[in-house]
């Protein structure tokens, strides 16, 4: 029996039972049906089910120009051939192209399989006597005396309120009606945490956590009634709440089963594996988690509610993603009645006497991510409501970012800390790209990303000034940024003119106003916005960064060097406040703090490379650092537009620096691949060749090594002086300057003897 090839345009199959083994069409004809079967000739691969209309061209043509009628190589179920092994797709590019949830893209953390359900029931329900404390005053209670063991049941001696560490709930026991007690998960400041079955959807695990122990049925009913909206709060960051149920005068939350491990049980897990040593998250890693799990603090505070107890034991990892659980403590922001719960350490200062705010979970965020990434001795005592000195801190010493940020999210006074959780993100990303930026071996920045706040700087160039610093992006929010884009005048003292007539001084209004000032030198304008807008809100750092770069207008570099440090602790995440306090501080002589600060900008954004290199130069060719301030030019890549200038720059250090032939050929390799003015060229390359003859003239020759092309040798090098001389009085506008030039390209001539 002959086979038939298949019709198909790029296809190899054969025809077997009436349809291709490669591709899967039917034989006969491409587009026909198998075996040419008569009746109505079906559409051509080229042709198309509807009619282009009259009048486009000089006929009317029915080809279709939609891709799917070209030829296609064979992929996936059309290449598999019938009775294959191979059952399923290898995914190799949807694993590769699947990104990890945790670490926003810019660090790794390692997953944490679930942790089956089952296997998660203590076998033995005990609370270890340290452990068990007043749930009213905090105070010890339940511990031994007398050689006998302490009672797991009595009465506080300090406020003689009842304690209990025994389980209300054994194994088998029926809540509810409809959740079966398997056993107990752990014991929390609410008494213990029981994992039971649902019987009414399906058997699914669940959590049940107690809400309220009390005689009063009346009390029982309206905690529950109280704590209904937790039902109402949905996110995938978040555990879900089931239910609310009573069981034998206590009230319980019905919670999503996450069988996950806590961050807590990670750090123990860590401790435990380095000998009982603590052993904190790698930096980054700690950060991710936080990263990761703040837009669940955002979706609760945009509900009017506060978690009030976060801490390591409240987040669990759960394969390559987190969650919040534990909402037990979670409250109305206007509740002003209702317990407080919040743990010695976390919680903020000003809950005691104030009560609970967005700000007083910002604190404790601050410092659950302290205590993940260092081991915080005193956090429960002396530093209760503070940070341990930078001295004595390394983390504090290798991360200053981190610090500044730290220093924010827990600042005594609420009102200094990030407004909302959205914000303290945005910050915390900044951070964590710097983190990962500093690891050993890092160079130059590979990334470039757009701030939500500043403009990327505006250097081409070796100079670096207050204009070359970002601009502040416009914020959209305000009321006055649609009269802004009406604004169209450029010259800066008509929009000067234009800005102080708007209909209504706004933020942005003022800063625009400000900004139009600085570029026509009316800095006393500056002056009297920064003040008006700092009057109106103490907090607003924009006002600052405009002072500072007024300071800098009038070489106060002191008075600039103390508003962009300011700045910088405000957003301690951005680039931006760092380069403009490099800059201060190269100008104020403070060349260490500038040196760093130039490092982390270069280190960490590929838009900041260029006038942080610049600046590492300066600071380094001063000192007389010549192969630092080299190395930091080479962090130029060719794709900036500063990349000429830069290796421009290389070169004429190299060219002056007195280290003979072999850094003269090095200046000449550093330009021979650009595109430059060939008068600049020739200039440089006059330099280089005049103090290489120089060299050799004084050393002796070194033909091994080549100049631009040229053995350094005396007779090549002034045969190269005397045509790039000659060159330059080609260039040359004034005759003068042409008969100087053409005479020196003849003293340096060789000279022959015929």
């Amino acid at each position: 029996m002959s086979t038939i090839a298949c019709a198909q345009p790029g296809c190899t199959g054969t025809i077997l039972d009436g349809y291709c083994d490669i591709c899967g069409s039917p034989g006969g004809s491409p587009g026909g049906s198998p075996g040419g079967s008569p009746g109505t000739p079906p559409l051509a691969a080229d042709q198309s089910a509807s009619t282009q209309p009259a009048g486009i061209g000089s006929s009317v043509s029915t080809v279709s120009r939609a891709s799917n009628r070209l030829a296609s190589t064979a992929l996936g179920s059309a290449r598999a051939v019938s009775g294959s092994k191979v059952t399923g797709r290898l995914g190799t590019s949807s694993k590769r192209l699947r990104g990890a949830r945790l670490g926003a893209g810019l660090t790794t953390i390692p997953t944490i399989p679930a942790v089956d359900a089952a296997a998660a029931i203590m076998k033995n329900p005990v609370v270890p006597e340290d452990k068990r404390t007043c749930p009213s005053c905090g105070s010890p209670v339940g511990r031994s005396r007398d050689g006998q063991p302490g009672r797991t049941e009595g009465f506080c001696a300090k406020c003689r309120n009842p304690f209990s560490f025994t389980p209300k709930l054994a194994a088998d026991d029926l809540v509810g009606g409809q959740y079966e007690v398997a056993g107990c998960l752990a014991h929390g400041g609410l008494g213990w945490i029981y994992l039971a079955r649902d019987r009414n959807v399906s058997n699914r695990w669940v959590v049940l956590k107690g809400l309220l122990n009390s005689g009063d049925a009346d009390a029982l009913a309206a905690a529950i009634a109280e704590r209904q909206f937790l039902a109402q709060v949905e996110h995938p960051l978040i555990v879900e709440i089931y239910n609310f149920v009573t069981h034998q005068g206590a009230g319980y939350i019905v919670m999503e089963y996450v069988g996950g491990t806590s961050l807590k049980s990670l750090l123990k897990s860590r401790m435990q594996a380095a000998g009982g040593r603590y052993d904190a998250l790698p930096v980054d890693q700690a950060i991710a988690f936080i990263v990761e799990i703040l837009p669940a603090f955002q979706y609760l505070h945009d509900l009017g509610l506060v978690f009030c107890d976060f801490k390591p034991d409240n987040i669990i990892q759960v394969g390559d993603a987190v969650k919040l659980i534990d909402l037990g403590g979670v409250r109305r922001l206007d509740d002003l009645d209702s317990a407080i719960y919040g743990t010695v350490g976390y919680q903020a200062p000003e809950v005691s006497t104030v009560g609970t705010s967005v700000a007083s979970d910002i604190f404790t965020i601050g410092r659950t991510l302290l205590v993940l990434a260092m081991e915080f001795r005193g956090y429960q005592s002396t530093y209760l409501a503070s940070l341990p000195p930078v001295s004595d801190t390394p983390l504090f010493q290798e991360h200053d970012s981190l610090y500044r940020l730290l220093a924010k999210t827990c600042a005594p006074d609420a009102a200094d800390r990030f407004a909302s959780a959205d914000e303290l993100r945005v910050q915390l990303l900044g951070v964590l790209r710097e983190v990962v930026a500093d690891r050993p071996g890092a160079g130059a920045a590979a990334y470039s990303t757009s701030s939500l706040l500043f403009e990327v700087p505006a250097v081409s160039g070796q100079t670096l000034g207050w204009q070359e610093l970002p601009a502040l992006r416009v914020d959209e929010n305000d009321p006055m940024t649609s009269w802004l884009h009406t604004v169209s005048v450029e010259e800066p003292a008509a929009r000067l003119e234009a800005l102080i007539a708007a209909p209504q001084s706004s933020p942005e209004v003022l800063l625009a106003r400000a900004h139009a000032a600085m570029h026509c030198g009316q800095l006393d304008v500056v002056d009297t916005v920064v003040g008006d807008m700092l009057t109106a809100d103490p907090w607003e750092w924009r006002a600052v960064w405009m002072s500072g770069l007024a300071a800098l207008a009038r070489d106060d570099n002191s008075t600039a060097q103390s508003a962009f440090n300011a700045v910088y602790g405000q957003v301690p995440g951005e680039l931006a406040p760092k380069l403009a306090l490099a800059l201060a501080c190269e100008a104020s002589n403070e060349l260490d703090v500038a040196e760093s600060l130039y490092t982390t900008c270069a280190r960490t954004d590929n838009n900041y490379i260029a006038p942080s290199a610049f600046g590492l130069a300066r600071i380094r060719s001063g000192r007389g650092d010549l192969d630092g301030a080299i190395s930091a030019l080479d962090l130029v890549p060719p794709t900036s537009r500063a990349f000429t200038q830069a290796r421009r720059e290389r070169a004429g250090q190299l060219a002056a620096s007195g280290r003979g032939l072999p850094a003269l050929s090095e200046a000449m390799n550093s330009i021979e691949s650009l595109t430059i003015d060939a008068q600049d060229r020739a200039t440089l390359f006059v330099s280089v060749l005049d103090t290489a003859l120089d060299e050799v003239r004084a050393k002796g020759s070194r033909p091994d090594i080549l100049i631009s092309g040229l053995p350094a040798a005396e007779p090549s090098l002034r045969q190269g002086l005397e045509a790039t001389y000659r060159e330059l009085a080609r260039y040359a506008e004034a005759r003068d300057d042409k008969v100087r030039l053409v005479d020196r390209a003849n003293s340096v001539r060789a000279w022959t003897v015929q």
